[in-house]
């Protein structure tokens, strides 16, 4: 096993805290030996995390690109709509990429990108965690070894947290569609994608339902302020306080993403100044609080996913009902319950992996680093490669439109690509 050595692009909460975490913990893996990051203080952290001279510092991705590759790979971990110039000139200099979900809140982009990587015959992988964790691994192991049969129907919900939402989707960078990508692209696109990978069918059709419920101007409480630091009234009893969510949290977990010094100095600063101090109920964000959507796949199987923003954890649940069994399962437990019909049920050992996303992210880069060492730059190799996420992400194209035209049913289109084709 040799040391594969990377370009960073942004340096944020993922490319930090994941990909630059993965360095750190193993370097005999992983080497970041150049980043792109616009923010001076985060190019500071990087200097001194990966130990980089000056020379090594980027305030663009332009200007790391420019003219030859210095490393194995470009991990790009830009924001949503910053994806797709970096990942095309990344992969005609010759670099293997590994990019940040989704791939782009615009279809030519998405595939545009997997043609390209077929192109220049380089590695294009996305980071669709769940399909490298010990839970899902195990169901469609299941799936495979037909237990359960034929699978008829599948129903998944993704319960993404009070705390999350608000951090996130409310306050945070995926606040406005416009300006990142939809809720059903930003945040579940991942859900689209287990989906996809579990029924191994394409998805025809699909119908949606969602909407801002709550976090809007007019459900704010007397007595509220524009900022939880103002002297709102209702601050104390508030489940969304920031003071309670960022400065009196016992762990960082989410402290971390607001400010690069975690002393109770910065901390407060930055819910005196930035986006994350303001109330929850007077922000600028449109993106949804809960979806549903129902799918149709060929041969008639059909799913149901259910998103909300409104749940006291982070988990996500399913069920899956084949023609001879059905599995139940509770990923944030690792809890896999098997039920053939006419027997027994029995429990199915899975692992918990400790990491984020049940394991899945170091999953994905361990993995990812083995398909760069072994070369395997075939057109579709690769778990989860550009062109196996392409249906995804056409099925969250769907769903958003299919909400914005109140439900009606929008049927899912073969796009040709480079290679092979999707849908």
């Amino acid at each position: 096993m040799h040391q594969i050595t990377a370009v960073l692009v942004g340096a944020g909460a993922r490319g930090r805290f994941v990909y630059g975490a993965y360095a750190q913990k193993y370097p005999d893996q992983l080497q970041i030996v150049a980043v792109a990051e616009p923010d001076g203080e985060r190019r500071s952290i990087a200097a001194e995390e990966y130990r980089l001279s000056s020379d090594r510092l980027y305030a663009s991705w332009e200007q790391l690109l420019a003219d030859r590759q210095i490393a194995d790979i470009a991990i790009i971990a830009t924001q949503d709509r910053m994806h797709y110039a970096p990942t095309l000139k990344a992969l005609a200099l010759g670099y293997d990429v590994l990019l940040e979900k989704p791939m782009s809140p615009d279809i030519d982009e998405v595939i545009g990108m997997a043609e390209a990587s077929v192109k220049h015959n380089r590695l294009l992988i996305v980071s669709h965690v769940l399909r490298y964790t010990p839970f899902w691994s195990k169901i469609k192991e299941l799936i495979v070894s037909g237990r359960v049969g034929r699978v008829v129907s599948v129903q998944l919900s993704e319960n993404v947290g009070y705390f999350h939402m608000a951090h996130s989707f409310v306050r945070g960078n995926w606040s406005r569609s416009e300006e990142t990508s939809p809720m059903i692209l930003q945040k579940s696109c991942h859900d689209m994608d287990i989906l996809s990978w579990l029924i191994d069918k394409r998805c025809l059709k699909i119908s949606s339902y969602g909407s801002l419920l709550h976090f809007r101007p007019e459900h704010a409480p007397p007595g509220s302020t524009i900022r939880c630091t103002d002297g709102c009234a209702v601050e104390r009893r508030c489940p969304y306080s920031a003071i309670r969510i960022y400065e009196e949290a016992e762990t960082q977990e989410w402290t971390r993403f607001i400010a690069n010094d975690p002393s109770p100095e910065a901390v407060r600063q930055a819910l005196r100044e930035g986006p994350f101090g303001r109330c929850v109920y007077r922000c600028d964000n449109n993106v949804v609080d809960h979806q549903v959507v129902n799918m149709e796949f060929e041969e008639g199987v059909t799913a149901s996913f259910t998103m909300s923003g409104f749940s006291h954890d982070i988990s996500r649940t399913v069920q899956i009902m084949g023609t001879l069994g059905e599995i139940r399962g509770c990923m944030e437990k690792g809890e896999i319950a098997l039920y053939p019909f006419g027997e027994e049920g029995c429990l199915v050992p899975v692992s918990v992996e400790e990491g984020g996303h049940g394991g899945g992210d170091e999953g994905l880069v361990r993995e990812f680093l083995k398909d760069v060492r072994s070369r395997r730059r075939e057109s579709g190799q690769g778990l989860t490669s550009a062109g196996a996420s392409v249906q995804s992400h056409l099925m969250a194209f769907a769903a958003e439109r299919s909400r914005l035209e109140d439900g009606h049913s929008v049927l899912i289109m073969e796009r040709n690509l480079i290679g092979g084709s999707t849908q």
